[in-house]
């Protein structure tokens, strides 16, 4: 057997998330079941690097499948495509990696971005993609208050209330907030997150946005621990994985021509 790891880019709408649930189709579900027509129609298991909620996206979630040597990194990158259609998943690459890696465990940071539409007008185009809010924002103000943030912290004020991790210690790495014309984006980076800490977070800076909550009150939510000390949970479809970091990163060719288009200059110019 070959271990495959497989970068993955989906739209969360029309699933209950990344993983398989009674309730509804899953991401997992639809990668899993692809990967068995690659096995001679047998199950395969998928790990995943982050289980997004049902609404949120990925441009850069990243999975492993194991199965018979017998394929190409082409070959199963299209074949998987193929039969996932027709569902918005596609495996943007596939990369034969040791047996032992693990897009959970050998991963070393997350990143993720929420988006904010702050106008007056509803979204068309980004429909389902942002967060809609009329009020004007504050985005500096925004990023001055999400500063008090970084660091190893006790997030229990962020983490949901249903949040199964062992421990609510995190180490928020970076928690950034710009405008780019009538979109305010957060970015966020982390080793690991809490459940739904992103969308807490981001929740919680809209407050400090429409001048509702000075900053020190961040500071004072995150000094709480308690959930209801801090802001709403933003909405999932303004959410999502954009990047997973490993200390050798399989995928570092598809980054190079993803951030440069024109690919490598042969001139070295």
């Amino acid at each position: 057997m070959s271990r495959w790891a497989l970068l993955l880019e989906y739209d969360g709408g029309p699933f209950v998330g990344w993983q398989r649930q009674i309730n509804g189709l899953s991401i997992q579900q639809v990668l899993e079941q692809a990967a068995a027509h690659l096995n001679a129609g047998q199950p395969v298991a998928s790990i995943v690097a982050g289980r997004t909620d049902a609404g949120v996206h990925a441009e850069g979630q990243v999975a492993h499948i194991d199965l018979p040597d017998c394929h190409g990194a082409g070959a199963v990158r299209d074949a998987l495509n193929f039969h996932m259609k027709p569902h918005p998943v596609v495996v943007l690459d596939a990369v034969a990696v040791a047996p032992d890696w693990s897009a959970r465990f050998s991963a070393d940071h997350r990143s993720y971005r929420f988006r904010i539409l702050n106008r007056r007008s509803r979204p068309g185009l980004m429909a389902g993609r942002v967060w809609h809010v009329a009020a004007p924002l504050d985005a500096d103000a925004m990023h001055q208050a999400a500063q008090h943030l970084l660091g190893r912290h006790d997030f229990t004020s962020f983490r949901a209330a249903s949040c199964q991790a062992a421990s609510p210690i995190r180490t928020l790495d970076r928690l950034d907030v710009t405008r780019h014309g009538d979109i305010v984006e957060i970015t966020a980076e982390a080793r690991s997150f809490l459940h739904h800490q992103v969308r807490n977070l981001a929740g919680t800076l809209k407050l400090v946005g429409e001048a509702r909550w000075p900053a020190e009150r961040v500071s004072q939510a995150l000094a709480a621990r308690d959930r209801a000390a801090a802001g709403p949970t933003a909405p999932p479809e303004g959410l999502a994985l954009i990047g997973v970091g490993y200390p050798d990163n399989p995928f570092r060719a598809t980054e190079a021509i993803k951030h440069d288009p024109a690919g490598p200059n042969p001139q070295g110019a």
